[in-house]
C-alpha cells in the first residue's frame, strides 16, 4: 500500500490551490470575454431573427394581395380613430348611423328580427288598409282588404272548372272544411305583447 508524506499531500503538486480570503473580495479582474461573445452573438441573433420575419411578412403580404385581387370600394381601409368616443358624442353617432344606411345589404341585425317583423307588417298594413296604385300606366289600382272582403262576398269568386279526380280508395273520404284554417294573417308574439303593453299604459291614463 503506497504512504504519502502528509508534508507532501500539504504543499506538493496535488494539493488544491489555496485561495486567499483576508481581504475578503475578489482580487483578479472579470473576465470580459464571455460577455462580449455572449452581447455579440445576442445581436446577431436579432438582427438575424428581424430580418427573417420582415421577408416572410412581406412574402405572407404578397400573397394575400395576390389572392385578393386590386384595392377596391369594398377593401378601402377606413380610420375609426375619427369616430372618437361613440357613447359621449352624438354628433359621431349620426356619423356612424349615416355609415350604416350605406353600407350594403345584406347587413347584420342588432336585435332577433323583432323590430324587423314589426316594420314589415307596418308597411304591409299601409297597403292593405288604403288605397294605393299598383300600375297607374294601365289603370290598376289596389283597395283595402276590408273592401276586397265586400266585393268578394256580394259578386263571389269565379269558379274553376272540374278536375278530373282519381277513385277513392277504400276507407277513404273526401276532406271537408268547415270553416278557414286561418285568416291569413297573424301577428307574432312580440308584436302581441306590444299592443298588451301599449292598452295597459292606455288604462292607465
Amino acid at each position: 500500500m503506497p504512504m504519502h508524506n502528509e508534508d507532501e499531500l500539504r504543499h506538493g503538486e496535488h494539493s488544491p490551490e489555496e485561495v486567499d480570503a483576508s481581504a475578503g473580495y475578489e482580487r483578479s479582474d472579470v473576465r470580459t470575454t464571455g460577455i462580449i461573445v455572449f452581447l455579440t452573438a445576442l445581436g446577431i441573433f436579432v438582427v438575424v431573427t428581424a430580418v427573417l420575419c420582415y421577408g416572410i411578412g412581406k412574402v405572407i403580404n404578397a400573397e394575400l394581395n395576390k389572392e385578393d385581387g386590386p384595392t377596391n370600394r369594398w377593401t378601402k381601409t377606413v380610420d375609426v380613430r375619427q369616430l372618437g368616443n361613440l357613447p359621449n358624442n352624438p354628433a359621431l353617432q349620426q356619423k356612424v348611423a349615416e355609415l350604416a344606411q350605406t353600407f350594403p345589404t345584406p347587413r347584420l341585425q342588432t336585435d332577433d328580427g323583432n323590430q324587423d317583423i314589426i316594420d314589415l307588417h307596418a308597411r304591409e298594413d299601409v297597403l292593405l288598409e288604403n288605397y294605393s296604385w299598383a300600375d297607374r300606366s294601365k289603370g290598376k289600382l289596389r283597395i283595402p282588404i276590408e273592401r276586397a272582403m265586400e266585393l268578394i262576398a256580394a259578386r263571389g269568386l269565379p269558379v274553376a272548372p272540374d278536375v278530373a279526380k282519381a277513385p277513392l280508395l277504400t276507407g277513404d273520404t273526401n276532406p271537408v272544411v268547415g270553416k278557414p284554417l286561418t285568416n291569413g294573417f297573424a301577428r307574432t308574439g312580440f308584436e302581441l305583447d306590444q299592443v298588451q303593453a301599449a292598452a295597459a299604459a292606455e288604462r292607465q291614463k
